[in-house]
């Protein structure tokens, strides 16, 4: 196996263009090429923040509305499903991480390794959209929600912030800074940090003041569900938040230096996610259980979360709920664009990243308002829940290959379009195609939870063991010959 430097040298692997080193207000060069030893920095603390802001949002606190509100789970059993799903999510999430300092490159760029060059189409192509202009106009949407709250009802009440002004706001700020990149989105998780743990932890602390912590199941509200059910899905929403990150977890590390631990590497990126994650979703459980709070089809559920809160409290949450979708889409963007990139598109630029990050800015503005003015916002959160049973298959294979290959893998290979290895696509495809009926959505229910519903949504473990399984049966010379290469 050749070294780095050799495969540099033969032009085998290429290497990002531009000096850029530890500015910040300067826009990153290159795409999703190799980062040499001379760009490479960073410490592994700075992890935590990168992942701890990102989550520091209302989309978060909901996922812990769900069991009680929706479910009818009690708060105890809640958290126990809450914290065991989220904590499965980080471990991998740690796992990706500890990836960046060794190989160099993207994590979509790494998943090449397993699926070569084309069947990587497939995963870079379903996180490029979701993260571009999925996520992004969903949390932008959030938002927006939170500055028309915040300007119409308690700073300015005489000033009617329209949508499509609050969520051009929102679009801007967060284009900005991934447009700039890698140095300017790690420095704005840090600085938005402190404001939106302080902000978030009193609000929290308030609200867990007024719940009922001792509220149990509520068979009315489960129904056919179960407690079997309220909890398997508890599990999976909580697993499918926290790993709906690990697709672009080697993105933020690839710049640590190769020499980094990687240990700790994972263990503060895996923190960030996890500790913000449990606290928010745990208050969102316990916010159920705060009087006078209501779960019904047409209440708002930001406005729930300020009411059990003074008012001055209430204009700080709004505003850390608009940083803090700030801070969750400057992730998506910046991902998603070098997601995009790894689809093999060409820009004749040296700053093609950016410009593609401008350009889904642009498009998620103009689809997101469309889809506010046609009220279908919220089925289309339902739908990229759905298309998101693709990333439990997707780290089926990169895992298991990783395992097979004793974790040596020549960087060029990540570069070269004549490798075409079938086996991790297939293995993703029968991964999504098996677990495709017990798939548990508001806008697809398969057979088997429609005539189970005591499951629930076992989606992501069957996705996650068929694609392990299909591909470790299709690759089992491979490890073999991992071990006897020099």
């Amino acid at each position: 196996m050749a070294t780095i430097e050799e495969q540099i040298r033969s032009g085998a692997l290429p290497v990002r263009e531009g000096e850029y080193g530890e500015r910040v207000v300067a826009v990153e060069p290159g795409g999703v090429e190799y980062i040499p030893d001379s760009e490479r920095h960073g410490r592994p603390l700075d992890l935590f923040w990168t992942w701890v802001s990102p989550n520091m949002e209302f989309a978060t606190v909901f996922v812990g509305v769900l069991p009680i509100a929706f479910f009818g789970m009690g708060f105890v059993d809640a958290s126990i499903a809450i914290i065991l799903g989220t904590a499965l999510g980080c471990i991998t999430h740690a796992l990706l991480s500890s990836w960046g300092p060794k190989f160099g490159v993207p994590q979509m760029v790494q998943a090449r390794g397993a699926f070569g060059f084309l069947g990587n189409i497939l995963p870079a192509g379903l996180n490029a959209f979701t993260a571009n202009i999925g996520w992004f106009i969903v949390n932008s949407v959030s938002g927006a929600f939170a500055l028309q709250t915040l300007f119409g009802s308690l700073v300015l009440k005489w000033f009617e912030l329209p949508f499509w002004l609050a969520f051009l706001i929102i679009v801007l700020a967060q284009v900005a800074i991934a447009f700039f990149g890698h140095n300017l989105v790690h420095k704005f998780e840090r600085y938005a940090f402190p404001y939106l743990t302080v902000v978030f932890l009193v609000a929290s602390g308030l609200i867990i003041s007024k719940a009922n912590l001792g509220q149990g199941i509520n068979g009315t509200v489960q129904g056919p569900l179960g407690e079997f059910g309220a909890f398997t899905l508890t599990f999976t929403a909580a697993f499918g938040y926290a790993v709906g990150w690990n697709p672009y977890a080697s993105d933020y590390t690839r710049y640590q230096r190769r020499d980094t631990n990687r240990f700790m590497v994972g263990l503060w990126a895996g923190l960030g996610v996890f500790v913000s994650c449990v606290v928010l979703e745990l208050v969102g459980a316990a916010l159920v259980t705060v009087a006078g709070t209501r779960w019904g089809p047409n209440d708002i559920p930001t406005t729930q979360f300020i009411k059990p809160l003074p008012q001055w409290l209430s204009i700080l949450t709004l505003l850390g709920i608009a940083l803090g979708t700030v801070s969750a889409n400057v992730i998506n963007i910046y991902s998603g664009s070098m997601s995009f990139l790894v689809l093999g598109i060409k820009l004749p630029s040296h700053i093609r990243r950016a410009i593609v990050a401008l350009g889904a800015g642009v498009a998620g503005y103009i689809l997101g308002v469309i889809l506010q003015s046609s009220g279908v916002v919220s089925k289309y959160e339902s739908f990229l829940l759905l298309i998101s049973y693709w990333i439990a298959p997707f780290l089926g294979v990169v895992l298991v290959d990783y395992w097979l290959r004793r974790g040596e893998y020549d960087e060029k290979l990540f570069y070269d379009t004549h490798y075409r290895p079938w086996k991790g696509f297939v293995a993703m495809l029968a991964g999504i195609v098996v677990s495709l009926p017990f798939w548990n959505n508001p806008l697809f229910t398969g057979p088997i939870p429609g005539q189970v519903p005591g499951i629930g949504d076992i989606t992501f473990v069957v996705g996650f063991v068929v694609a392990a399984g299909v591909h470790l049966l299709l690759n089992l010379d491979l490890r073999r010959s991992a071990a006897t290469s020099p």
